[in-house]
């Protein structure tokens, strides 16, 4: 794996991610400040459904002294997230799949100041997810958080949600005449590396070619929340399709 341009790789899956969420940074910026303003500037965090670490990147440019456990599943995503932070003792990377009930026991420590996860849990249905934030809610210390930035769609106003996801997919059609890569083009691109070509041939032995789980609303994951154990939990963040929800022990 050496001489892998690790940053290139990295750089290249937030491209793709931003093909489908052009404000993905924004949402980072209000998940930081929310980390900053509620358990301060040296949080232990759990990245939970980690990916390349993009949080993790984040989050330790902004609060070097921070620390982070980021946990996936993904063979080749995980690839990339352990190149590109080789060497740094903040950051350890957990192998485990959130629907076994036993993920957490991987885990290096038994509570963090904050949880932080963004477009992943959509890939849940309701009642493993419904499992799952349970568990978090014994792993978020007294004061700490949990946030969740992903798809939260309000099924109660159709007419809003048609017209948004038209103008999205236009910008979409748009950007990919300018060159975007989509989801698809992009593990085309991975599958043809010589140093990711096994991991996301297992990576597809694993998911498939996508997993659908639901995309409730706000509300239900802060009603859903607050059953968990979380003394309170609202959005902090929205943009027409998406919600970043904060939930405080």
């Amino acid at each position: 794996m050496t001489g892998t341009d690790w940053a290139g790789w990295q750089q290249s899956w937030d491209r793709q991610q931003e093909w489908y969420m052009p404000d993905r940074e924004e949402r980072f910026r209000v998940m930081l400040d929310m980390v900053e303003a509620l358990v301060g500037p040296k949080p232990r965090v759990l990245d939970l459904a980690c990916g390349t670490g993009s949080i993790t990147s984040r989050l330790l440019q902004r609060f070097p002294d921070a620390t982070s456990t980021g946990v996936d599943l993904d063979p080749a995503l995980l690839a990339i997230a352990e190149g590109s932070f080789a060497g740094d003792e903040r950051v350890t990377f957990v192998t485990a799949d959130l629907k076994d009930p036993a993920w957490a026991r991987s885990l290096p420590y038994d509570t963090y100041d904050a949880v932080l996860t963004a477009t992943a849990l959509h890939w849940l249905h309701s009642e493993p997810l419904t499992a799952l934030y349970g568990q978090l809610a014994g792993l978020v210390r007294d004061g700490g958080v949990l946030m969740n930035a992903d798809h939260m769609i309000d099924e109660a106003t159709p007419r809003i949600n048609a017209a948004e996801r038209a103008h999205r997919h236009a910008a979409m059609d748009r950007a990919r005449g300018a060159g975007a890569l989509d989801w698809a083009e992009w593990w085309a691109v991975a599958a043809a590396d010589p140093v990711l070509a096994e991991p996301t041939a297992r990576r597809f032995e694993i998911y498939g070619e996508h997993a659908d789980g639901d995309t409730p609303s706000a509300r239900w994951h802060a009603d859903t929340l607050r059953a968990a154990g979380f003394g309170e939990a609202r959005p902090v963040w929205a943009s027409p399709s998406d919600t970043l929800l904060l939930a405080v022990k």
